[in-house]
């Protein structure tokens, strides 16, 4: 019998984790494979207490695959034989915080968690949604001496879902009709949501919208803002939506990708592809290998618009770095 996978969820009393928790335990995610989720937030009674109705609920679902759940407050008994992580608890930006206050605060969380990934099993992989989640990548890959870089990566499968989302709404179309969309550099207002390369029922995204200049201020705007937006709409930010990413992130990095098809994840590069100095953790389009490594799709052209719009994504990556250089082992 196949022993069951280990799943560590950090913020797992949080919006996102309630959300996503539900999803593992069910077999959605990792099939008929039974599952021991490790669930993991700050060592405080207030947090540990909802840890434990969060657990009693995912106990009182009966999902067959779901083999145990196990509750902590510290980082290196969390991580202790573990297949996988999803990072999701990080600190939120509060009023009048510099982004560049944020990512030092956060930074000192994740150097931790990254000590503590050294304790997880040898195959384990790692997915980072606490934002600012590619900086945050950057610095547990940076401190987990134990685990190759490349099982790290982190989250932008949600800008490409919300691109593909809006091409569709826009366009009055499916969302089957909207190819897979390049999301390049990093998770936040920089990204650059690749239509110049997307298609929907096979013809060129601005054929189809017959409106450049829309493509290149609206289109890209919203993608970049769309979860402030749902801060003012909601009074919180993103959680189920974000969640799903997390799910169709994670299958996408399992299972070999068929040919032509890609997906966007932000992974630590080496300086190999597209212009992108090594050291950074970018968003690239990504394609699963039949034995379960990923690669960067290469071939992708951009016009010098798009070229300035990745560039700048990449600058602010530089800048983030700088930030937490302290922090990177």
């Amino acid at each position: 019998m196949t022993a069951p996978i280990r799943i560590a969820v950090t913020g797992a009393a949080g919006q996102i984790g309630y959300s996503l928790l539900f999803r593992l335990a069910s077999g959605e995610t990792f099939g008929d494979r039974d599952i021991i989720l490790h669930l993991l937030d700050l060592p405080v009674p207030e947090f540990q207490k909802k840890l434990e109705g969060v657990a009693m609920e995912l106990t009182d679902c009966a999902f067959p695959h779901l083999a145990g759940i196990e509750l902590f407050g510290d980082a290196d008994k969390a991580f202790a034989g573990i297949n996988g992580a999803f990072l999701v608890g990080a600190k939120p930006r509060g009023p009048g915080m510099e982004r560049k206050d944020l990512i030092a605060d956060n930074g000192k969380i994740f150097k931790v968690q990254g000590k503590a990934l050294e304790r997880a099993a040898s195959d384990v992989r790692v997915l980072v949604v606490g934002n600012p989640c590619n900086t945050n990548a950057l610095i547990a890959l940076k401190n987990c001496s134990g685990v190759p870089a490349n099982r790290f990566s982190a989250m932008t499968r949600l800008d490409q879902n919300r691109a593909r989302a809006l091409l569709a709404t826009k366009t009055d179309n499916p969302i089957s009709a909207v190819s897979p969309l390049v999301v390049w550099g990093n998770h936040s207002s920089t990204l650059y949501p690749d239509f110049e390369n997307a298609t929907i029922n096979g013809k060129p995204v601005a054929e189809v919208v017959g409106d450049v200049e829309w493509l290149r201020t609206g289109f890209v705007k919203q993608v970049q803002q769309r979860g402030a937006v749902i801060i003012a709409a909601r009074g919180t930010s993103t959680a189920a939506s974000a969640a799903n990413a997390s799910i169709d992130h994670v299958r996408d990095m399992m299972v070999p990708t068929p040919a032509g098809k890609f997906y966007s994840a932000a992974v630590y590069t080496n300086g190999e592809a597209y212009g992108v100095p090594a050291g950074l953790v970018c968003s690239f389009p990504l394609r699963t290998k039949a034995d379960g490594s990923w690669e960067i799709v290469e071939g992708f052209q951009m016009s010098d618009w798009a070229r300035g719009k990745f560039d700048a994504s990449v600058k602010e990556l530089h800048e983030e770095r700088a930030v937490v250089a302290d922090l990177l082992g």
